[in-house]
Parts: C-alpha cells; structure tokens; sequence
C-alpha cells in the first residue's frame, strides 16, 4: 500500500447498540496496529465517540446501515454526517459486524498471544469492538487489495482509557493542536499552539505519537516517571544528547512505513482484476527494502551512544533492539540480495537508480537486460544536452528530473536572445529560469520509464523468498519503529525544547498519589515564548480547598491562567519537564473545559441551556481525578464575571454556577 506521508491512514468502525454502548475499532495501516475500545456513550451528542475520533482523525470511518440509536440520541452513522462530512464514509451491511468473526481474526492477526491481551474476557463482555474489527478488516483487504499477515498487528484493547481524556472542546479552548481563531488571523499570526511548539520532531513516526501523547497523556506514573528520568540523563549529559540527536539523522524520516510492506501481503488476483500499476506498486515495494536497509545499517551507531546509558528508558531500548541478534540476522539476508553500497534517498533521480541497481548483478538475466536499457536512455539523455549545448548556444542548460515529468530542460533567462528555437516544446516560465521540453526528450522519457518499470518488476521477482523470511520476523521491526519514534519525540522534541530555554527555566515535575496539585512560579508555555516580561503564577489545590475562583478585568490574564495550569498538567503527564520553578502533581483522568458559549442554532439551544447541556456531561463523566476548568461562569444569568478551577467533587462543581 502507498504511503500517504503525514496524511492520516487510519480506518474505523463504528458500531452501537440500544443501551448506548459504541464499539470502536480504529486500523493504523502504517503502523500495522489495532485499537479496539468500547464504552458507553453518556452524552446524546456523542462527546466520548467525537472525543475519539478527533484523537484519530481517521481517512474512512465504517458504519452499520441501520440506526439502533437510543431514544433522543442520532445515531452514529447520522453522527459521522453531521460532523465528519470531509471524512469518507462507508455504509457495510450489519452482517459485515460478526463478533465471532471479528474474535477469530483478532486471534490470528494480534502479535501477542491471545492469554496476553485477555480475549476471551473482552469477547464476553466487549462483543461491540470486535464486530467493528471483523467489518474493518474486511474493507481494508477488499478495497487495498490485500491480506494481512499472521500475528503482524499490535492489538490492544480499551487502549484509549488507558489514558487521560480531553474532550474535543477542551482540545480546542486550550489550543493543544491548533491555535484559537488561527483561521481568522491568517498565516502571519505569531501564535502557536503547544503541538507546534514542541514539532521539532525528524520522523513522521515521531511527529504522530507527539499528536497522540499531547491529546491523550499518560496515566501511569511508572511511564512517566521513566520518561522524565530519560530526560534527567539527557539534560546532565550533552555527549549522550547530542550523540543520539545525530544519530537519529541518520534513520530515515519514513522508517515506520515499512511495516505496512511486510504486515500486509499483495492480492495478486485482486491487484490483477483492479487494475493496478504493478510497476508502482513494486518501486514501493523495493523502496521499503531499501529503507529497512539503511535503518539496519545505522543501528551499530545506536548501540555505541546507548552502551553507557543509565537510565532504565534507554537502558531497555539498547537490550531489546541494539543487542537483538534478528536484526542482524535481517540485514544479513538482506545484504546476500541487495546490493551494499545501496541506500535511501530522496533525490528522485538517484531514488530511482538506487531502485534500479538494488538487486546484486547476475541474479536475474532479464533484469540485468532492463538495466542496461536504462543506463542506454539515461545517457541518451546526457548526450542530448550537450548536443543542444552545442546547437543553439546554451551553455547552462540543465536537465533536472521528477517523477511527474521525468527529465525537462531548465534554461536561465539570461542567456536565450529572443524567442527559443521551434523545437523546444511545453514552454514554461519558473523564476528565472525557463522550463521546456522536446519531442527527442519527451521519446527518451518513455523508453527510460519504460526501463525503470521493467527493472521494478524484475527487482520485486527477485525479492519475493527475501520479503517472505522478513514477515516472519515482522514483530521485531514493530518493535523498532515504536523505540525510533520515542527516542524521536523525547530526544529532537522534549529535551531540544528544554535545551533552548535558559538554565532552570524548565523544571522536573513530581508526582504523588492523593497529593495536591502545586506549581510555583508556573508560565504559559506558549506564551511566554512570546512574550519576554511573562509574569509567573502560583497554584495550589488539594482536597481540602479543591476550587480557586478568579476575578479580574478585562484582559487582565484570567484566561491564560486557567489554560496555564492545564498545558502545565499535559505536560508533565507525557512526562516533559514544566515551565515552573517547583511542580507536585497529581495523575489527572479527565480534563474537562468550558470558556465562553453561545447560541446553537442547530440544536435550538439558548445560551443558558447550551450551559445546562455541557454541565451536564461533566457532571455525567467526572471522576474524583477530573480537572475542571470553567470560564465565564454565569454569564447567561447575570453581568458577573467569573471562573473557576477545581479538582471535581459534585458539591463544589455545582456551586460553580452560583
């Protein structure tokens, strides 16, 4: 399957019942993963289901025909109308949604054992999820025109509990992903949200989990605190900081694209009845060996930074991949193949000559046959430049190459005098420079196309038994891309983040079971790299006073105090330092937001019951580790102005519209 770059490649299904249960099972196709929850849904607007799906951002969401919504709630395929209408939606039949099915292939496809991911008590109890996976599976083989291997996925169950849950509003009003009204204020807006702050991630693996760690932190205090010791080491020891930031360079950007290669076997009969490139799907193929290639090359280099680490996070990375003798084993397989001196590149040219030339000479007659006629066109090419060099008095012209075009002339503005001669054809100005072909060029980028498939085709012949024993150890390439996406996030994220910032500006935070939540001195974290002269603010709840109110006038930063102290709690519980002097948390479960509502027209809903209405979800889903956040408290009743932050407990949430 083609790779669509940062471009979601999520596909989920969607399935409820009649006691306001939603089974949700959502397919990463470029991490070969599977996340199965089921939960039921509190809101009649669906918060939980939209709260997921925001967290996904999937390309195609699947849903049963008929809507067995509960009375006054619209059902999920109506729910994927209304609000998801730029995401494809596809309507299967409910017999696509068997449960029994959806346990077996659960079964046959998870990477663990089945004891392992406790099946049999989620089959009992969770029949919901799996039905949405047996339906999910079946489009994706259908449609991709593919089957998927045995024990390739990592499966997991109620995986988004697991974590703390923001709803999308509260996504929204503390501007984790996108900043407010960054529609209204053009691209020229300095204004950045916490995600954009904290991209300086290399991979697109990287960049993804920092998505999904900022919209669902972490619970588990082991995790975090692992995290944060990482990042105690990386702080005190710039060899080891700046070891691993070059050698993460040298990974490919797209290394977690693979596993799509080798998690999901080719539909021949399929591909051959839809009418698919076999040439391009076979440069993909190759393209992932090449790549798998070059990260196997660069993991002798980890190994030599990680040797001395301390700390048990990349301790536990350097045992598990470094000193892992299948990758070895992988590589060497790979290199009785491939040629050595082959590697990943982005050059679209060179690209191509790498995909050509990957297979060592004299495996295959008629691939050495197709690389000879490749070499013939290419400088065929070569030769005609200079001719045309030579023949019209251009002696800077150049011929640059890329996959929609192949090669065309590039001919500076200064030296043509009057009009180009007739020959040159598909004349274009670009710059300073005049872009432009010719019928001998357009029939040498046809043979030479035509070469370079040929080579595609024999080369993916050539790699069939390769890519065979490579599926057999597919659970070990899961394994590394998920450690290159960590130390991706941790290393070229968290700690670049913390390294650009003056000494003790960011601080370790502390955690406690049934402590109060502390900060001192803490500092809006995008703001303050704004503005300079940021005044710092201090916060302090606990059990026994759990609600702040705040007063203030008009711009005067109460806003910005209520969303400090949520980014300070995300922050610490993906387990990156804070920006406050000293911080004692507590895990949060739940991060509930409310600031400034209006009218809903759609719902005929007023002001004051556009209220009721989110008070009412909160009220439904807090827990006693919740953080509520309210703003503009009792603006429909009366001219006060104020806001609030409490740890949740009904009696002092109610007061809160007093």
């Amino acid at each position: 399957m083609e790779d669509e770059g940062e471009k979601s490649n999520i596909v989920i299904g969607l399935i409820e019942n009649r006691a306001k249960e939603v089974g949700v099972a959502a397919f990463d196709l470029r991490s070969a993963a599977l996340h199965l929850s089921q939960f039921i849904e509190t809101s009649s607007t669906y918060q939980n289901t939209k709260t997921l799906l925001h967290f996904y951002d999937p390309m195609v969401i699947i849903v049963p025909p008929n809507k067995l919504a509960p009375d006054s709630m619209v059902g999920v395929a109506e729910l994927v109308d209304r609000f998801y209408t730029s995401v494809k939606k596809v309507v299967m039949s409910r017999g696509c949604f068997d449960d029994t099915k959806g346990a077996v292939l659960v079964k046959g496809l998870a990477a663990k054992e089945p004891s392992a991911l406790g099946l049999d008590t989620y089959y009992k109890q969770y029949y919901l999820c799996l039905a949405a996976a047996a339906a999910t599976i079946k489009w994706t083989e259908t449609e991709k025109g593919v089957i998927v291997t045995n024990h390739s996925l990592l499966v997991t169950f109620n995986g988004s509990f697991d974590h703390m849950n923001i709803d999308a509003t509260s996504v929204q009003n503390l501007e984790i992903i996108e900043p407010l009204h960054s529609t209204l204020w053009g691209t020229g807006n300095k204004k950045r949200s916490l995600f954009h702050m904290l991209k300086t991630t290399r991979t697109i693996g990287g960049t993804r989990l920092l998505r999904a760690n900022l919209l669902q932190p972490l619970k588990d205090i082991e995790t975090i605190n692992a995290r944060l010791d990482c990042l105690d080491e990386l702080m005190s020891n710039e060899e080891l900081f700046f070891g691993l930031s070059q050698v993460l360079r040298k990974f490919p950007k797209e290394t977690d694209r693979v596993l799509c290669h080798f998690c999901f076997k080719p539909n021949k009969i399929a591909k051959v009845a839809s009418g698919v490139d076999n040439a391009r799907r076979s440069q993909v193929l190759i393209s992932s060996i090449i790549l798998l290639k070059t990260a196997l090359d660069a993991l002798p280099l980890l190994a030599k930074v990680l040797k001395d680490a301390k700390c048990f996070l990349l301790r536990n990375i350097s045992d598990s991949i470094c000193e892992n003798e299948k990758y070895a084993s992988i590589r060497k397989r790979i290199c009785n193949v491939i040629n050595e001196d082959v590697l990943h590149a982005r050059v679209p040219f060179v690209a191509r000559t790498q995909q050509c030339f990957a297979v060592k000479a004299g495996i295959d007659g008629l691939l050495d046959v197709a690389r000879r006629l490749f070499c013939d066109t290419s400088e065929a090419v070569h030769n005609l430049a200079n001719k045309y060099r030579e023949e019209f008095s251009l002696p800077n012209l150049k011929i640059p190459f890329n996959n929609r075009q192949g090669f065309y002339f590039s001919i500076p503005h200064k030296d043509i005098s009057g009009k180009l001669p007739g020959k040159f054809i598909q004349v274009l100005k670009h710059g300073s420079h005049i872009h432009c072909s010719t019928l001998e060029l357009a029939s040498l980028n046809v043979r030479n196309k035509s070469a370079a498939a040929e080579c595609y085709i024999r080369t993916e012949i050539c790699l069939e038994a390769l890519i065979d024993g490579i599926r057999e150890d597919v659970s070990v390439l899961t394994l590394l891309a998920e450690a290159l996406c960590l130390l991706d996030m941790i290393v070229n994220s968290f700690a670049q983040a913390i390294s650009t910032k003056p000494v003790d500006r960011y601080t370790r935070p502390q955690f406690t079971d049934n402590g109060p939540l502390a900060i001192d001195g803490g500092r809006h974290p995008i703001l303050e790299s704004l503005h300079n002269d940021f005044v710092p603010n201090n916060i302090f709840l606990s059990e026994a006073s759990n609600m702040i109110i705040v007063t203030g006038p008009n711009m005067s930063g109460k806003s910005t105090y209520l969303q400090q102290v949520c980014l300070v709690v995300i922050l610490a519980q993906i387990g990156c330092y804070v920006p406050a002097r000293f911080s004692s948390l507590r895990v949060v479960d739940r991060i509930f937001t409310r600031m400034g509502t209006g009218d809903n027209l759609e719902s005929n809903s007023s002001t004051f019951m556009t209220e009721m209405k989110e008070t009412a979800f909160v009220m439904q889903n807090l827990s006693p580790r919740s953080l509520v956040v309210m703003d503009e408290l009792g603006r429909a009743t009366s001219s006060s102005d104020g806001f609030a932050i409490a740890w949740s407990c009904c009696e002092h949430l109610l007061s809160l519209k007093v």
